[in-house]
Parts: structure tokens; C-alpha cells; sequence
């Protein structure tokens, strides 16, 4: 495998073990530990097997059309013609022979021999095709001249557009409009009309006339999906620091919030109100203005504007850019920039010719998304890196929730809607409408609520969680008689209803539409909720995001309800539907909770040559094979698992599992025993005593914000916190994501201030949270992380309604395993999943080191300790007593 540097040995059994999979088109479940260069396995892995496949498949097209050159093909043809005639006429002579297919053996070799035939002509023009790409992107990576020729191109439309509009302005100023009025009929000949010559646009953007060619044809590539942007940025540096970076045809795809260039659309912030902007000025491209809508007010024509980077020819140009040099997004921005091309089309123009393709996981794993993009997985190849919450975000991609205060305003928007257009909208139109505000009502109606009145003063007389199966819920909103899958998937996906009621409210804003006092007590709910929910986001100023999601629900509440619709479409048995009561009928809530995220990712398996699923932490990997894979139909001889090490050498990570404290108390951290004084008590102790002989940074992970909460107190109490405080400085994972990276921060300078003061402090001790802001994707590496404390196991609460229903759906659907019921396996795979996690972040690369403890005695059964990673269960210590455990650490 060509690499940039002598790979480690476990890299190259890596890559081997890639290679083979996607050589025999398995499934693969891959982990490689953080710090190994698992970015590089897998890019230089999987792009050697690219490459010997299509050198393999050029192959195999040469030696057939060699054969049919040489004219064998004919001769053979010759010869079955001969034995055809040669067989007519000795049928009355002999029985026929038949082929194992019952036909004759006459007919199953001309059969044989056409589809050779056709095989051959395909060939030829994927041959054509190929050549005509390649020549294409080598003339753009070679001639310079073109791209200059290009660039003065848009120079020139600039300065046409520039000149136009100094035209407009003298025209209305000096009079032009009334000299325009006298012209007669001779002098208009006189004008020059528009004119753009087609042969010079091509020639300067080197276009053929044949270019659709390369926009069909979808080439044998590589789909590569992680979590992050940030993430994805990393990988694409990786291609290019890799020794395919010069001739892999990589695109970066991306939300629209990372890839738009269009500055007014950008500052719009929301996705959803940058993807309805951009989709309503594509609609305008199209459009031709009226007489009426010149006349319209100033804010209403921005909106009528076209994108200007929404150029077919500036696309095509950004696209050869792209599959010529691998480009990141931040790269990609910077292109479209300067083509005045968008980056978000463009990108999708190159997909097919790509070889690599990189992209969110929620642009893969969605199916609608997918189609949109124009992403075609059928024999294709998909890495999912990142993938340890697979199944989650495959959950929650198709779950979806909306509020009662939402179905009220949504309700209130459309009534005003179809109360203005009534005249002018078609009967079937209506007929939709009236259904979705049918539903609309429903939905309120089964929360306990009255669609016509304010949603925030509207108490709920029996709150609480009840769940309950589609059909059910479907029946008990008595909206069984209607069908969603037209409703929804037909009519809102084509009417665009949702855009359009935007589009009313965004125009009109509510208070404008009202005019009787029936369609202001119609309204009054709306304006209250709209009213209450600006103070809310008021009072909580220092949450952009979260009021930025709140203002956009409040303003486009029917996309969402729609996601909603579409979910209830899913088979009864796959989901439930969760009413969720509270306190008033604007706080309630209905969810629908997908149980088989399987059925979704079936799709994907079933269409694609090969998947792998890789990550730093996969263990334990029974989910992925039995709630995922095996239940998406995968045959469990396709699948292949792939554990390594680590590349630190033994002596450089010390994992204990500690079962008593220092004064012999026994831990465990279970509900009954967790929050008992001397449990606390016992705890503080163990981190006085390792504050004491670890130097830089320590991370201690409590199993939520609550526990770690009344620790603190207790420690406060008991003066235990003070004692921690005078050998390391205290921090605090915060709540609020804003605020993680300036704790982080705060947290690395204090760890090399008191590395090189040599006072007192020998650093600093951070409190976080087992699935918090901290425990994923933070890098705790060398000093900022020389131990990592685990305090108790962090097992989900079992008596949360949505974990109590998939429990329920496993232990009815899943087989035993081992003797364990399928919702215990879950349960304790929750639980160490999370644990895994957050203990990754110490060891970060090969000369790394650091201790890792486990504080309870339970982590020590077979059953949890064979669930921790290969590397670190290998070197994990049980230790029944602290004496002997704090000596190790010591040393």
C-alpha cells in the first residue's frame, strides 16, 4: 500500500483487512484507537482497492475488445449460425438437446452470444466516455490560458452588469424615461438587441457540446461519511497530505449553512430559512416578473431576487475545478467566491465523476437527502467512520417531535391562508388543506387542547407520557380514514405548502391578515404564542442557538409538523408514537420514536457493493451486529469484524478497576447505595490521594449532571473539596456548548502554568459528565489528561418511557443472546459504550500515557470487562484492594 511515512504494523493489517472486505463486498465493522492513523488506513486501504479495480475492469475491457477486433466474436457467430441451420435439418432425424434452462442449445448460445455482444458495445461507449472525461480534466489541469480566459470572462460580465446598472440610474435620473417615450417606430430599429454568442461561452469554459456525458455516467466510487464538519475538513487534508492527493477526484459535500456564497441568504443563520431562501430564488430563475409585482414594496423584491451564483455555465466551471484538485469545503467556499459559482450545486454536478466522496452522515443515511443530493449508491462503496452512535443517529435522523404550540400556530397560519387565496385556489387544493387543518386539529385534540385557543393558557387535566403504536395513535386521532402517504409525500412534497405559508407570514406577518373580529379571535392564539416566545427567548439571551431553533419553529411550524406526518408513514411495528402531556397544551409535545432503524439502513447495505463501519471505539460491537446488520436482512457471513491495538507500548497506559477505597468502603455506585454520605465520602478520598501523586491533568467523569452536583455539595460540606482545591485548580464542564471551548481553554493554560511554576499546584482536576459536552471528540491528550476517573457505571435510566418501549421491542424481536434477555445486552451496552468514550480521550497518540480507574466493583464480572476495548481489557488490572492499586499508580 503506497504511504507517506513506514506504516505501523497494525495499519497494514488494517488496510489488508479493508482491502479484502471491500474486495469480496462485505459488511465490515472496523476499530482502530485514536492515535493509530486510522484516517490514513482507511484512505490509502481503500484507494488501493479503487485503483486495482479500475485497473482491472480496463483490463478486461481491452481483452474483449481485443476479442471482438480480432473478429473472433463473428467467427463464433458464423459457427453457431452453421449449427442452427445444420440443426434444422437434422430435426426430424434427432430429438433437440436443451440447455439446463429447458430451451435449446441453439437458442441459449445465440442468447449467450447477443448479450456478449451488447456487453461489448457498452464498453465501447463507457470507453469513450472515460477517454472524453479524462482528456477534458487534463486539458483544465494543464491549460492555464483557459482558466485566465475564464476569469477575464467573468471580469467582463462584471463590468457589463456594472455599466447596466449606471445606465438604470441615469435613465430614471436625467429624464431618460421621457426620452425613451418619444423614440418612434425608426429609432427603436436603431437599438441593438441582447445579444451572447453560445460558441464563445463554450469555447471560454472549454465545454463540449457531448459535456452531459460526463454528468451521467456514475463511476465506481467511494462514499466517505463522519459527524463533523470539522471532522471532514481533517480527513480531506489527510487525501492530501496522502500519496493519492494529486490524482483522486475527491468532491466535499455540505448543508447549505456551509457552502452558500451568497451573503444576504448566509445571514439569514436558520438552515431552514437559508434552504427555503435558496429554493425560492432558484424558483425566481425561472420566473418572469409581472407588471405587479414591480409595484410591490421594497422588502418583498429582495426576496423576488435571483441568486447571481446560481450560474449553469459557473457551475460547470467550479465542478472541473473541483474533480481536479482536491479541495476541502473551507476551499470549496473560496472557489465559488471567486467563480461566482455556487458551491453547494456545484459540488453535486461533480458527484458522478468522483472517485472519493465526502459527506455528512445525514446526507447518506437519509433517504430523501440522498435522492436530492443525486447520490447513487448501487454498487458503490460507503465508509461511515465516526460510527460508534450509529444506530442513535439513525434514530433520531427519523424521529421526529413536534409541540402542541406548533400544531396551534401552524393551524392558525394555514386557516389565514386559505381564508385569503380561497377564491383563487383549486378545489383539490382545498380539499388537501382542509385535511391537513383536519389533522392539525386532531393532533391538538388528542393533547387535551382546542385548536382555536391560545395553547399557553390551555391547562392539561391529565398530564403524563403515554406511548402508543401508529395504528393506535392514528385511531384515537380518528385520522385513520386519511391517507398520509398522499397527504404528505404527493401533495406537500409538490404544493411546497409549507414554503408558501412561509413565504404568507414572512409578507404579511399576522397582524396585516386580520381584518373581522372572527379571524382575530382566529389569530389570537398565534400572536400570544409568537408573543410569549420572544420573551422566553428574552430571558434566556445568553442561548442563540436555542432561541434561533425556537424563532424558526414559530415561524415555519408546518416543515416540522410534516416531518411528523411522514414518520407516522413508517410500519406499525418499527415505531411508537409518544404523547407527552404537560402542564399546558403548548408545553406538550408528540414524538414519534423510530424502534428499527434497521428497516432505513437496509437501503443503503442492500444497494452498495461494500460498507464499512469504522471508529476509534466500537466496542461492544453485538449491537451493530444483531440490532443493525442482522436485522437489515445481512447475511452474518458477509460480516467481517476487525479489532487492533494500540500503537503505545504496554508500560504507557495503566487501566484499574478499583472495588474499595481507602478505608476498605466497597464501591458501588448503584441508584440505592450511589448517593449514601460515606459512598461520597469514599470517593473524595480516592481523588485526594490521586491528586496527590498525579502530575498535569485529571478528568473525573460522574454518571450525570445531578450525581456530580450533589458530590460537590457534599465534598463542600465535609471540606474534601477544599483539600482538592490546594493541590489542583477545580473546573467544571458547563452546561451550555458556547461555553466548553473557554473552559477548555482556562483548563490547558492552568495545566502549564503549574508545570513550569513547580509551587503547590501540580495542575488542574476537571468535573464532566459520561455523555456531556466533554466525553466526545475532546482531546485530552499528553498533560491535559494523565488519568481519567470513571465514578460508578453510567447506566441509562431503565424507567424512561422511550428506553422501557425499545427494551420491550428487543425482547420481543431479538433472539437471546447467551442466556441474557436482549434488553439487558442493551442496557449494559449503553452503559459501557459511554464508558468507553469518555476513557478514549486520555491515550492520543504513540507516546502518550496515562492511568485510567474504574471506581466499582461491578466493571470486574467477565460480561462487562469483555465489553471495554481490545487495548485496554488486555492491560486492565482488578484490584480488591486501594493499598496495592495506589502503588501502581504511584509508580
Amino acid at each position: 500500500f503506497p504511504f507517506p511515512y513506514a506504516p505501523y504494523a497494525i495499519q497494514e493489517r488494517f488496510m489488508a483487512a479493508l482491502y479484502g472486505a471491500l474486495q469480496k463486498g462485505q459488511v465490515g465493522i472496523f476499530e482502530s484507537p485514536t492515535g493509530t492513523g486510522k484516517s490514513l488506513s482507511l484512505i490509502c486501504g481503500a484507494l488501493s482497492w479503487l485503483r486495482d479495480f479500475e485497473e482491472k475492469k480496463k483490463l478486461e475491457e481491452a481483452r474483449l475488445l481485443a476479442l471482438e477486433h480480432d473478429g473472433q466474436e463473428e467467427k463464433k457467430l458464423l459457427d453457431s449460425d452453421e449449427s442452427l441451420r445444420k440443426g434444422t435439418l437434422d430435426e426430424h432425424r434427432c430429438p433437440e438437446r436443451k440447455g439446463s434452462a429447458g430451451e435449446p442449445d441453439w437458442v441459449t448460445a445465440f442468447v449467450q452470444k447477443k448479450e456478449e455482444r451488447d456487453k461489448v458495445d457498452r464498453l465501447k461507449e463507457e470507453q469513450i466516455r472515460r477517454k472524453k472525461r479524462e482528456d477534458h480534466l487534463e486539458k483544465i489541469r494543464h491549460n492555464v490560458q483557459l482558466k485566465y480566459a475564464a476569469k477575464r470572462k467573468r471580469a467582463e460580465e462584471e463590468e457589463t452588469k456594472r455599466l447596466l446598472q449606471l445606465s438604470k440610474e441615469m435613465l430614471s435620473e436625467g429624464g431618460g424615461a421621457e426620452v425613451l417615450e418619444q423614440l418612434d417606430h425608426n429609432e427603436e430599429e436603431l437599438i441593438l438587441d441582447e445579444y451572447e454568442s453560445d460558441e464563445e461561452k463554450k469555447a471560454v469554459l472549454g465545454l463540449e457540446e457531448d459535456d452531459d456525458d460526463m454528468e451521467e455516467e456514475h463511476v465506481t466510487k467511494i462514499y466517505y461519511c463522519s459527524r463533523t464538519h470539522s471532522q471532514l475538513s481533517q480527513f480531506v487534508h489527510e487525501v492530501q497530505k496522502s500519496p493519492f492527493g494529486k490524482d483522486t477526484r475527491l468532491v466535499s459535500l455540505g448543508s447549505r449553512q456551509n457552502l452558500c456564497v451568497n451573503e444576504d441568504v448566509r445571514r439569514l443563520g436558520a438552515l431552514q430559512l437559508i434552504n427555503d431562501r435558496c429554493m425560492e430564488m432558484q424558483k425566481h430563475k425561472q420566473e418572469k416578473k409581472s407588471d405587479g409585482e414591480e409595484m410591490e414594496g421594497k422588502k418583498r423584491r429582495v426576496s423576488r431576487t435571483v441568486c447571481p451564483f446560481y450560474s449553469y455555465d459557473q457551475m460547470q466551471f467550479l465542478r472541473d475545478e473541483v474533480l481536479v484538485e482536491v479541495k476541502d469545503i473551507e476551499q470549496l467556499v473560496a472557489l465559488g467566491k471567486e467563480t461566482k459559482a455556487c458551491p453547494y450545486y456545484g459540488s453535486r454536478y461533480a458527484i458522478p465523476a468522483a472517485q472519493l466522496v465526502v459527506l455528512p452522515y445525514q446526507m447518506l443515511l437519509h433517504e430523501a437527502t440522498r435522492s436530492a443530493a443525486g447520490i447513487s449508491l448501487k454498487d458503490q462503496v460507503v465508509i461511515i467512520d465516526e460510527a460508534h452512535n450509529l444506530i442513535d443517529t439513525i434514530t433520531c435522523i427519523y424521529s421526529a417531535e413536534v409541540s402542541g404550540a406548533q400544531l396551534c400556530c401552524a393551524h392558525s397560519q394555514l386557516l389565514q391562508y386559505m381564508e385569503r387565496y380561497r377564491k383563487r385556489l383549486k378545489a383539490k387544493n382545498l380539499m388537501y388543506i382542509k385535511q391537513i387543518l383536519y389533522l392539525l386539529q386532531q393532533f391538538v385534540s388528542v393533547l387535551g387542547g382546542n385548536v382555536n385557543q391560545n395553547p399557553n393558557s390551555q391547562a392539561i387535566s391529565q398530564t403524563g407520557t403515554v406511548l402508543k403504536s401508529i395504528n393506535d395513535f392514528l385511531f384515537q386521532s380518528q385520522i385513520d380514514n386519511i391517507n398520509l402517504f398522499k397527504v404528505v409525500q404527493r401533495y406537500c412534497e409538490k404544493s411546497l405548502i409549507s414554503r408558501k405559508l412561509f413565504g404568507f407570514v414572512e409578507r404579511y406577518g399576522a397582524p396585516t391578515v386580520v381584518k373581522t373580529n372572527k379571524e382575530k379571535e382566529k389569530l389570537a392564539g398565534l400572536q400570544n404564542f409568537l408573543l410569549s416566545l420572544q420573551q422566553g427567548s428574552d430571558k434566556e439571551g445568553d442561548l442563540p442557538a436555542e432561541a434561533e431553533s425556537d424563532q424558526l419553529r414559530s415561524a415555519s411550524p408546518l416543515m416540522q409538523i410534516e416531518g411528523f406526518l411522514s414518520a407516522l408513514t413508517n410500519a406499525n411495528q418499527d415505531g411508537r408514537v409518544i404523547l407527552n402531556r404537560q402542564g399546558t397544551v403548548g408545553q406538550s409535545s408528540l414524538k414519534f420514536l423510530l424502534l428499527n432503524p434497521a428497516v432505513h439502513f437496509a437501503k443503503v447495505v442492500k444497494e452498495c457493493r461494500a460498507v464499512i463501519i469504522a471508529g476509534g471505539t466500537m466496542q461492544p460491537v453485538s449491537d451493530f451486529r444483531e440490532q443493525l446488520l442482522c436485522c437489515a436482512g445481512v447475511d452474518p457471513a458477509r460480516i467481517v469484524e476487525f479489532s487492533c491495538g494500540h500503537v503505545i507500548p504496554p508500560e504507557n497506559i495503566l487501566p484499574l478497576i478499583l472495588c474499595s477505597g481507602p478505608s476498605n468502603q466497597q464501591l458501588e455506585f448503584t441508584y440505592q447505595t450511589r448517593d449514601l454520605p460515606q459512598m461520597m465520602d469514599e470517593t473524595g478520598r480516592i481523588l485526594c490521594n490521586v491528586c496527590n501523586v498525579v502530575p498535569g491533568g485529571i478528568v473525573c467523569f460522574f454518571p450525570s449532571y445531578e450525581y456530580e452536583r450533589q458530590v460537590c455539595a457534599r465534598w463542600e460540606q465535609t471540606g474534601l473539596l477544599a483539600r482538592l482545591a490546594a493541590k489542583k485548580k477545580l473546573f467544571q464542564e458547563p452546561k451550555k456548548a458556547n461555553q466548553v471551548d473557554q473552559v477548555l481553554v482556562e483548563y490547558a493554560k492552568c495545566i502549564k502554568r503549574c508545570s513550569q511554576g513547580g509551587g503547590q499546584m501540580t495542575g488542574a482536576l476537571l468535573f464532566s459528565v459520561v455523555g456531556g459536552k466533554m466525553s466526545e471528540g475532546i482531546n485530552f491528550s499528553d498533560d491535559l489528561g494523565r488519568c481519567v476517573i470513571m465514578v460508578g457505571m453510567p447506566y441509562p435510566n431503565i424507567k424512561a418511557p422511550e428506553l422501557q418501549e425499545k427494551m420491550a421491542w428487543l425482547d420481543k424481536t431479538m433472539p437471546r443472546a447467551a442466556g441474557q434477555a436482549p434488553s439487558r445486552v442493551l442496557i449494559e451496552n449503553l452503559c459501557m459504550k459511554a464508558v468507553n468514550q469518555s476513557i478514549g480521550r486520555a491515550i492520543r497518540h504513540q507516546r502518550d500515557f496515562a492511568s485510567i480507574l474504574l471506581l466499582d466493583h461491578r466493571y470486574a464480572r467477565p460480561a462487562i470487562l469483555s465489553k471495554l476495548p481490545q487495548w485496554i481489557k488486555e492491560r486492565t488490572q482488578v484490584k480488591a484492594a486501594f493499598g496495592s492499586a495506589f502503588a501502581e499508580l504511584r509508580k
